[in-house]
Formats: structure tokens, sequence, C-alpha cells
């Protein structure tokens, strides 16, 4: 037999069936799962109803690696502020379920990489705090919610890497074209954090903990990007690498 394939856990979200719509369940965009597994990765789907210490303990205890996953509005009680009327649905057991994963998972030190909804997630775990919409808040930004009317792999703008990162080292230069699905964005920075990357119009588009083995989150979406875009499978692999380690 040949070496164990990691265990990479994909926190999931509640979604409800066309067909029975009183029936609520589980689920996570194939896009994640197919990415962690082209690159050797076994993903697990996370119930975003794990909310207790227990429910961490046992996924710290079984899982080697964690992706936080797209999805709705982080509550902003959460971060210490009110909800504007400009904020989209929210899911305070998902949220609750998230963050305490987080800050249990970061404190074990293995690997983690947060993506969109999951960037933010990682933020505010840390004690940061979020723009509840960027139209609203930020003068003359970019249309970030840009795929809400285009294909998820298309390109929407370009993200400034530091020269100095990690990130700009998995993917082998200081540029890259990136889609984009969000209508928040990183505000003030958690405890730990290190912002890498930026949109031009200055939104935060990655974060990474410098001493940390492997933790980095961006605002795009790379997962629907690896088939029009193979530049962003370094991204898994190293993630991947970084858990089988």
């Amino acid at each position: 037999m040949g070496s164990r394939r990691p265990l990479i856990g994909i926190t999931g979200r509640k979604d409800t069936p066309a067909r029975l719509s009183h029936i609520t369940m589980c689920a996570v965009g194939e896009t994640y799962i197919r990415a962690i597994h082209h690159v050797g990765g076994t993903p697990v789907v996370i119930p975003p109803t794990m909310a207790l210490d227990s429910d961490w303990e046992a996924l710290i205890a079984h899982l080697d690696g964690l992706l936080l996953s797209g999805g709705g509005d982080v509550d902003p009680a959460l971060y210490g502020e009110k909800s504007e009327p400009w904020m989209g649905h929210v899911d305070v057991e998902r949220d609750v379920t998230e963050l305490g994963l987080t800050r249990a998972w970061l404190a074990d030190g293995r690997p983690l990489l947060a993506i969109c909804r999951g960037h933010q997630v990682l933020n505010v775990a840390l004690g940061g705090t979020l723009y509840q919409d960027i139209g609203a808040l930020i003068p003359d930004a970019l249309d970030h919610a840009y795929v809400a009317t285009q294909p998820m792999e298309s390109i929407a703008h370009s993200v400034r890497l530091d020269s100095t990162s990690q990130l700009a080292m998995i993917l082998s230069g200081t540029t890259c074209d990136v889609n984009s699905a969000h209508h928040q964005a990183i505000k003030a920075v958690g405890e730990r954090l290190v912002v890498v990357g930026h949109a031009p119009d200055g939104v935060i588009e990655a974060v990474e903990i410098p001493d940390h083995r492997f933790c980095i989150g961006v605002q795009w979406h790379p997962e629907a990007m690896v088939k029009a875009s193979p530049t962003m499978w370094p991204l898994f692999e190293a993630f991947v690498r970084a858990a089988s380690a």
C-alpha cells in the first residue's frame, strides 16, 4: 500500500434542496472537494453544527488539514458591530462552529487554508473586523461581487502580492489574476495575521501567519479557477503537502 493521503476537513454550509424546501442539508461546493482530491488529499465535509469544544477536539485529533470554505456573511455581533441594512444572510451556528474550530486549530499548529468567507472567518477568529459591504463603505472600490453575473472562473482583477510572502513563493510571482465573488472584506486585521495581498483598489485579498507552518487566507476562489487558471494548483499542492508532513 502507498502512503496515507492526508485527511482534509472542509467546512460546510446549510442548504435547502429545491424539491424539499422543508429539509435542511449540510453541503459544500464540489469544486473544493475535487481540488483537494486532485492534489492528493482526502476531503471530509465538516457540518456547520459542530459548536462544542468536544467537537473541535475530535476533529483536531483526526484531521491533517483544515479548509475554511466560502459562503454567507459572518454575524457582525461576533466582531463587535451592529448589523447594517446591506448585510446578507447569516448562520450564527455555522459562525460559532468555524470560529471556535479555527481558534482551536491554530492553537494546535496544523495547516489551514481559508478561502473567501473562510479568509474573513480567519480574520474574525483572531480578533479582526470586516467591512460589511465594500460598495457602501469603500469609495471607488472595484466590483468585487463580479462573478454574480459571470462564470466562477472569470477573471475580475489582479492582486499584488508581497514579494517576501509564502503565498508569492507558492504562486511564483508578485501578481496574479483572480476571480471575485464577495461583497465584504477585511477591515481591521486580526492578531498574528500579516496582509500579503491587495486588489488595485486597496481591498485586502490575502493574509498569512508568518510563523505558522501553513496558514494562508485568500479572498478569491482558487478552487473555481484551477481548470481555466492552472497557476492556482500550487496553492492546493502546497497546502496538502504541508498537511502530509
